[in-house]
C-alpha cells in the first residue's frame, strides 16, 4: 500500500513537472505583451537580492556608454549662471567620431555620415540606466533632501541615477509666479514639500491655489515606490509628489520611460519637463495628445506614474483625481508658475539692444534667420505649440544600445526656449548635456552649416532668453 501510495506520488510529481517544462516553454515562445506581469513576480526578498547583485554591473554598462559618447567633467565659466547662481555647464561634449571635426560632418550628406558610421554617438537615444527594467529614477541630491526632509526613501535598490551632478538644474531650483513677480524666488530657496508648503504659500495664493499646491507635494503610490511587494524601494513606500520630479515647478532631471509606447525597447527615455510657462502651452508630454493642463494633471498620476498600464495601476494603488475640484487646484497653481527672469528681453520677446551683448545680438540674428530656429521656436516665449519630426534616422543605421532601440525619434513637441539655460540636459531624454552640444546637434540634423563663431553667438543669445 505504501509502495502504491510512493507510486503515485511521484507520477503525480512527474507529471506537475511535466507540465511546468511545457508552460515554461509556451511563456518562452509567447510574443511580447503590451501588459507587465500582475502577480507572478516571485518573492520580494529573492527579487531584491537579485537585483541588487546586479545593480553594480548595469551601471558599469550605462557609465561605459556615457564615458564613450561625452567629456564628461566640471567645466563651467565665470559669470555663466542658472537663475539660482548655479555654474552652467559648457563646451561641446559629445565626442566625435576619429578622423573627422564638426565642420567636416556639416559638409556631409545625411546619407553619407549613416553609410560611413560618423553619426555622433552622443547624438543617438540616450538609453535608460536600465532600459529594461525602466522606471523613475531620480538624482541622488534631491534622494538624500528627501530622505532627509520629508523621511522619504527614494532610493532604487536595483539602480542608480546616471548623470553627474554638474550636468543638472540647480536644487532646489527657484519657483516664480506670474501673479506676484515682485517676490521673485517664493521658495526662498528651500525644497517645497508637505513639510513647509503651508508656511511658503499661505497669505500668497488663494485658498484653491494653495490645495493644489498641497497636491501636488502629497506622495501617492507609483510603479517602483508602493507598498506592495512589487517594487524597487527597499521598504513599502508612500510613492512619489508631482513635486518629486517637477521640484519647485521646474526640474530635477529625474527620469523615466515614456508610456506610451511599447515594446520595451522602443520606449523613450524622458528628462523631466519644467512646469514654468506651462500656462502658455497647449501640448502637454513630449508625445501625447494631451491638450490642457487639466488633462496633463491627471494622465500623470492615472497612467505616467504607472508605465500606462491601469492594471499595475488598479494593483499598486492608483490615485483617483477628481477631475471638478482636486485637478482643477492643481492646474490653477501650475498655471501661475513663471519663467525666470530675463532682464536683457523687451516686451516681445526679443533683445532689448540697448542691454544686449554684440554676440548676443548676432545669435538673435542668426536665431531668426540663418539658424532658422524661429520656425519652430517664435517668441515671446519661444515656442509653436506643435509637434516636428527632425528625422533624425535618416544620419544613422538602427541600432540596439543598452537595451534602446535607436532608430527613429518620431514627432516631438516644441519646448519653450524661455529659461533654457536653467533645464539642461537638452531634448526630450536628455542626449544633449550642454546647449553647445545642443546648437551642433541642430546645425548638423538641420544641415545649417554653421561657422564656429556663429555657433558661439547662437549659444549666447539662447542664454539670455
Amino acid at each position: 500500500m505504501n509502495k502504491s501510495i510512493r507510486q503515485q506520488s511521484w507520477g503525480l510529481a512527474a507529471l506537475v513537472a511535466a507540465v511546468a517544462i511545457t508552460a515554461g516553454n509556451a511563456q518562452a515562445t509567447e510574443p511580447v505583451s503590451s501588459y507587465a506581469p500582475v502577480s507572478n513576480i516571485g518573492d520580494f526578498k529573492t527579487t531584491k537580492k537579485k537585483m541588487e547583485k546586479a545593480r553594480p554591473a548595469i551601471m558599469k554598462r550605462q557609465m561605459k556608454l556615457l564615458e564613450e559618447r561625452y567629456v564628461l567633467d566640471e567645466r563651467s565659466q565665470k559669470g555663466l549662471t542658472m537663475s539660482g547662481g548655479k555654474a552652467q555647464q559648457v563646451g561641446v561634449r559629445v565626442k566625435l567620431p576619429k578622423g573627422v571635426d564638426w565642420q567636416d560632418l556639416s559638409a556631409m550628406s545625411p546619407a553619407k555620415i549613416r553609410d560611413r558610421g560618423l553619426f555622433p554617438a552622443g547624438f543617438l537615444p540616450l538609453p535608460h540606466p536600465n532600459h529594461a527594467e525602466g522606471g523613475m529614477v531620480f538624482p541622488q541630491y534631491h534622494i538624500d533632501a528627501v530622505k532627509k526632509q520629508s523621511k522619504r526613501d527614494l532610493q532604487r535598490f536595483d539602480l542608480d541615477y546616471d548623470l553627474p551632478a554638474h550636468f543638472l538644474p540647480e536644487f532646489p531650483p527657484p519657483l516664480y509666479l506670474t501673479t506676484r513677480p515682485d517676490l521673485g524666488d517664493v521658495s526662498q530657496g528651500k525644497l517645497i514639500s508637505i513639510e513647509n508648503y503651508f508656511d511658503l504659500f499661505n497669505g500668497i495664493l488663494n485658498p484653491k491655489q494653495l490645495e493644489g499646491v498641497r497636491l501636488l507635494v502629497t506622495p501617492t503610490p507609483q510603479q517602483q515606490f508602493n507598498a506592495t511587494n512589487d517594487r524597487r524601494s527597499a521598504h513599502a513606500s508612500l510613492g512619489v509628489a508631482c513635486f518629486d520630479c517637477h521640484v519647485n515647478g521646474h526640474s530635477n532631471a529625474a527620469t523615466h520611460l515614456l508610456g506610451d509606447i511599447r515594446p520595451q525597447p522602443f520606449r523613450l527615455r524622458i528628462d523631466t519637463p519644467t512646469l514654468r510657462g506651462v500656462n502658455v502651452q497647449r501640448l502637454f508630454g513630449s508625445k501625447r495628445a494631451l491638450k490642457t493642463v487639466e488633462d496633463f494633471t491627471e494622465f500623470e498620476q492615472r497612467a505616467a506614474y504607472f508605465d500606462g498600464d491601469p492594471v499595475i495601476a488598479t494593483k499598486k494603488g492608483v490615485n483617483i483625481l477628481e477631475r471638478g475640484s482636486q485637478v482643477h487646484f492643481m492646474s490653477e497653481f501650475e498655471s501661475i508658475l513663471g519663467f525666470p527672469p530675463a532682464p536683457k528681453l523687451d516686451v516681445f520677446g526679443r533683445l532689448d539692444p540697448a542691454k544686449a551683448s554684440k554676440a548676443e545680438l548676432r545669435g538673435q540674428d542668426l536665431f531668426f534667420g540663418k539658424g532658422r530656429c524661429s520656425t519652430c521656436h517664435t517668441p515671446p516665449y519661444y515656442t509653436d505649440n506643435q509637434m516636428h519630426d527632425l528625422q533624425t534616422e535618416r544620419f544613422f543605421k538602427p541600432t540596439l544600445v543598452n537595451g534602446r532601440q535607436a532608430s527613429i525619434d518620431g514627432k516631438i513637441k516644441t519646448f519653450p526656449l524661455r529659461g533654457i539655460k536653467d533645464s539642461p540636459p537638452y531634448l526630450h531624454d536628455g542626449r544633449l548635456l550642454t546647449l553647445e552640444d545642443t546648437v551642433e546637434f541642430f546645425n548638423l540634423i538641420l544641415q545649417l552649416d554653421l561657422n564656429k563663431g556663429e555657433k558661439g553667438d547662437l549659444v549666447a543669445f539662447l542664454r539670455a532668453l
